[in-house]
């Protein structure tokens, strides 16, 4: 059985991507450990969905996390009716395959550039924005950040396009300033670098039978990661066990990629 890290006094945890795969994950594993969550998706029936399966106490939010009024109204109105968010989980992220492939640089269109960028990495940054504008005002003890960067930004693709790469590496970039800069508060802030984690992004980026298998054989620990191994460390990340960690990123991998 997974070790869980038990939170005192339900702390308000604040997930975005909420609605399913790592995001479903990462909402029950801190639901497990006496978070009080608040799952927040796009797509408000899956935001729902898991709220209610996690029992009384944890509430869902709809809103796009790439628009900047959307985060702020969302953020007031969760604060007014609950109290103040200590940690923010940033998971929600797309990963854009026209026609079932990655776009090369020179296919990708300027649109779907910007979209991409959007949901991975503005979304970031309006976010922990809105919460440590928020903590500067009404500080809360043992406050946290938790950002999704990606071993395709660590390595320089994999499966991945060149704009997907982009957005991660700017969220590592983005993560390391908001550490440095919301330190004065107690507040750390640290991402999580998922490898190949058997996800709906990844299925969708194999197009040949056998290929999971065959990229599984590339990984030290033999095995293509689990959502729950992501949780696991964004369940450690968000307790005082880790209070002395901020500005890192977790690689969560297999042993893929080593540092």
């Amino acid at each position: 059985m997974a070790e869980h890290h038990a939170q005192p006094n339900g702390r308000l945890a604040l997930v975005t991507g909420g609605g399913r795969g790592i995001g479903e994950a990462v909402c029950r594993r801190l639901a497990a450990s006496g978070f009080r969550v608040v799952v927040a998706d796009i797509d408000g029936d899956n935001a729902r969905k898991v709220a209610q399966s996690l029992g009384g106490g944890h509430q869902f939010r709809q809103f796009d996390v790439s628009d900047e009024a959307a985060v702020e109204a969302a953020f007031d109105a969760i604060e007014a009716d609950l109290g103040p968010v200590a940690a923010l989980v940033c998971v929600a992220g797309v990963l854009l395959m026209p026609g079932g492939e990655r776009s090369l640089i020179k296919d990708t269109t300027l649109e779907d550039w910007e979209r991409t960028f959007a949901v991975n990495a503005r979304s970031v940054f309006l976010c922990g924005r809105a919460y440590l504008r928020r903590r500067e005002a009404a500080p809360v003890a043992h406050g946290r950040i938790v950002t999704f960067g990606s071993v395709a930004a660590q390595l320089g693709g994999y499966r991945s396009s060149a704009t997907y790469i982009g957005a991660k590496s700017a969220v590592l970039g983005l993560t390391k300033a908001m550490a440095r800069e919301s330190a004065h508060l107690g507040v750390t802030v640290n991402s999580v670098a998922p490898g190949l984690i058997d996800t709906d992004m990844l299925r969708g980026t194999v197009q040949s039978s056998g290929a999971l298998t065959a990229a599984a054989a590339n990984i030290p620990l033999g095995r293509i990661g689990t959502v729950d191994d992501v949780a696991g460390a964004v369940d450690y990340l968000l307790s005082e066990q880790a209070a002395y960690i901020t500005g890192n990123v977790i690689d969560v991998n297999g042993g893929y990629r080593m540092q």
